[in-house]
């Protein structure tokens, strides 16, 4: 069984103590989006997405009818 320090402790809160203050720092760097760019850019990218899929499942469709025709 080992036994902990109150060196190690109080390192490790030290880490945690500093990790936590930079990233509140760096937080606070952040451009954050207003609600009108947010709504914008998430219709750009559910758009998008449905777009690909319909790509896809089209791309599916032909070689799934060319592997029968092969096939069968």
């Amino acid at each position: 069984m080992t036994s902990v320090t109150k060196a190690e402790t109080e390192k490790q809160e030290n880490r945690l103590t500093r990790y936590l203050r930079e990233s509140r720092a760096e937080m606070r760097k952040v451009t954050w989006p207003t609600r009108e760019e947010a709504i914008n850019l998430t219709s750009i990218v559910l758009i998008v997405t449905f777009l690909m899929s319909l790509f896809l499942w089209g791309l599916d469709v032909v070689f799934d009818s060319i592997m029968l025709r092969l096939i069968g």
